[in-house]
């Protein structure tokens, strides 16, 4: 790894394994910022920090943390009180338990750092810890202390590195209530089905395909008035009307997204195959549709029968009349 600046020095509590390590983020912004300015002359708009005993502004070589009590008293808090807390935490990463991936919870997920072996002595009990994680297909649990309180994390191994996601703790994740519909919805089987159709037909994407689009559409609006251009113009919005028919949508998006790889032509039919599904409903639609089809053949062959009856006299009393005619003309 190219050399990152450490944000936490500190180790691993691996059971009785000491394993010194640093903390180094994983992600990195690229988001664009922007300066607030005053928009008659273009002047940076800044903030001061003024001590409201002195009435004088401040530099943040003075600036510090303190705690307000209910009564309004300021308690003053240094770093070097946190860094003697009487936890094990406050510089060490305690691992508590190893569990499958799956038992965290997305919404748990936050921050990710990499944990980057400290000198030579921590590269044996680091791969230890590393092969451990990647032959028990699971993840660690630890507890660490990180800018002023005690923090949830993930160890996991990425690549030939441990990887730690910050977690949020269990009672910080909010309970979904009030959030789904609380009215009563029937989906028929026929939306579903159009639904894993553009499941199916917008299929899977690489994510190291996808970028942010709205980062460089703001760097080329920035480049073109740096260069007293015109920014260009947003494109214009897609023609349609609001859809009020859910088969509809689906039907549409269905097409849309095959028209995008070139599966049917524009304006074609997108043809949507409906899933079989083994119900009792099915088996009685089955049986009834044998049940009708050999009343259609048993009608059938009566009516054939008949036909051929009526064929049979037909013909007799032709031969009849012809022996007649025969036996006059004798005579």
């Amino acid at each position: 790894m190219r050399h990152v600046r450490s944000i936490w020095n500190g180790a691993i509590s691996f059971g009785l394994v000491s394993i010194p390590i640093k903390l180094v983020n994983a992600t990195e912004s690229h988001a664009i910022s922007f300066r607030q300015i005053h928009t008659e002359d273009g002047g940076r708009i800044r903030y001061r920090k003024f001590c409201e005993l002195e009435d004088r502004e401040v530099g943040g070589e003075e600036i510090g943390k303190g705690y307000e009590d209910a009564d309004g008293t300021i308690i003053p808090i240094t770093d070097e009180d946190l860094s003697h807390l009487p936890i094990p935490t406050a510089r060490t990463i305690e691992i508590v338990a190893f569990v499958p991936a799956d038992r965290i919870d997305p919404l748990q997920m936050d921050a990710a750092y990499y944990l980057a072996a400290s000198g030579a002595p921590a590269a044996k009990p680091y791969t230890l810890l590393r092969e451990a994680l990647k032959r028990s297909n699971k993840v660690a649990i630890a507890k660490y202390a990180l800018r002023g309180r005690e923090r949830l994390g993930m160890l996991r191994v990425v690549d030939d590195a441990i990887a730690m996601h910050g977690l949020l703790w269990p009672d910080e994740v909010r309970a979904p209530q009030g959030v789904a519909p609380e009215v009563d919805v029937t989906i028929r089987d026929k939306e579903l089905d159009l639904a894993d159709a553009l499941m199916d037909t917008l299929g899977e994407v690489d994510l190291a395909d996808l970028h942010d689009e709205y980062r460089e559409a703001v760097e080329e609006v920035i480049a073109a008035k740096a260069a007293g251009e015109a920014p260009p113009e947003a494109p214009a919005p897609a023609p349609g009307g609001k859809v009020l028919d859910l088969m509809a949508a689906l039907e549409n998006s269905v097409r849309a997204a095959k028209e995008s790889r070139g599966e049917v032509p524009p304006g074609g039919e997108a043809e949507v195959t409906r899933l079989p599904r083994k119900t009792a409903a099915t088996k009685k639609t089955a049986a009834a549709k044998k049940t009708t089809a050999a009343k259609k053949t048993t009608a059938a062959k009566k009516t054939a029968a008949k036909t051929a009856k009526s064929v049979a006299k037909a013909g007799e009393k032709k031969t009849a009349t012809k022996k007649a005619a025969a036996r006059k003309r004798t005579a």
